[in-house]
């Protein structure tokens, strides 16, 4: 054991409270929340819960100065500090239960995220206090503390109820699947060799770039294009999704939380199945691996579209794009197998 700035016992005291704050970020991140009987104020949950997360912050705060410079705190000092730390600890995460699933299950995992990034963020600084050289404040301690620091602060940007929960996913799905369009389009842009810049610049000119295997031929670059255009459906799918549930959705009722749960799960199922497309496209393409990630993400996407039309957020003006995109899934799909079985 490292006790570089305190004394055995001061060592001991911060060392109990690490072991407690990791048993607590364990059973947060794996627990189920309490499901209670009774009214259940959201309003109330978020007023406490930032209460508790500015007693962290300011008690991590604390415990950085008391550890930071001679003299250090005495024994009973300490375990003042150690207990203060725990125990607003303690209450984050017991306010953290409070939140039922019945509030959302996309919304309870983001708030659980946060808290968890807290809690583990303390421990970290538990953990460089107990190895920092006595009575210094290192830089490590600095960025310690201001990783806590930034911890508490994200809790002021969670999405207070479930739709909005349900609007961050759509964000972050829809940025991972149009860096894959624009990575794909940017290889097709620039050469005809899309591995050009990795490939080793030393070869002679006979020899430059001979494999034929970092090439796509024409029929590849085919095949290509109605994959992208699958791509740009499911890209387009989540984009028109946000705006109608910016627009419709509702938190009223357990049905339609539900629902919002549902399209989130399928949103992120999107993403990698996109990603899986787009690998498998890169010289030497694989037709049959191909033609497999096409049906995969077509049926995904058809999926995602009838929970879409089944859900509250759509209504008439909805089914109009909901239609159209589910075409434009069946025309790509139909014709990425057509040049694909014409390659065979």
């Amino acid at each position: 054991m490292s006790v570089g700035n305190c004394d055995g016992s001061l060592s001991v005291s911060l060392r109990n409270v690490l072991n407690s704050i990791q048993c607590i970020r364990d059973r947060v991140r794996d627990g189920e929340s309490n499901e209670s009987d009774g009214a259940f104020n959201l309003s109330n949950f978020w007023d406490t819960l930032n209460q508790a997360v500015k007693a962290v912050s300011q008690e991590a705060t604390k415990l950085t100065l008391a550890f930071s410079r001679p003299p250090l705190p005495s024994l009973q000092d300490g375990e003042k500090l150690s207990e203060s730390m725990l125990k607003s600890i303690l209450t984050l995460s017991t306010v953290y239960y409070w939140l039922p699933k019945s509030q959302g299950v996309t919304l309870r995992r983001q708030v659980r995220d946060a808290t968890v990034e807290v809690l583990e963020g303390v421990a970290q600084l538990l953990e460089v206090i107990l190895g920092s050289p006595l009575g210094s404040l290192t830089q490590e301690q600095l960025t310690s503390t201001g990783g806590v620091w930034s911890a508490c602060d994200q809790f002021a940007q969670l999405p207070k109820e479930n739709k909005g929960a349900l609007l961050v996913v759509l964000s972050s799905q829809t940025g991972v699947v149009k860096d894959a369009i624009e990575e794909m389009e940017q290889a097709l842009s620039e050469a005809q060799d899309p591995f050009n810049d990795v490939l080793d610049d030393d070869q002679d000119e006979d020899n430059r770039r001979g494999n034929q295997d970092t090439y796509w031929s024409e029929r590849d670059r085919q095949v290509i294009s109605p994959c992208r255009g699958l791509m740009k459906a499911a890209a387009a799918c989540m984009r028109k999704l946000a705006s109608a549930v910016k627009a419709n959705g509702d938190v009223a009722g357990p049905q339609n939380v539900a629902q919002l749960d549902d399209l989130a799960d399928i949103s992120r199922e999107i993403s990698p199945s996109v990603d899986d497309l787009a690998l498998c496209l890169y010289p030497p393409m694989d037709y049959s691996g191909v033609e497999n990630n096409v049906s995969k993400l077509a049926a995904l996407l058809k999926r995602f579209l009838e929970i879409i039309r089944s859900s509250h957020v759509c209504g008439e003006s909805e089914l109009t794009w909901v239609q159209f995109l589910e075409g434009a899934v069946d025309h790509n799909l139909q014709k990425a197998k057509v040049l694909i079985e014409m390659d065979s």
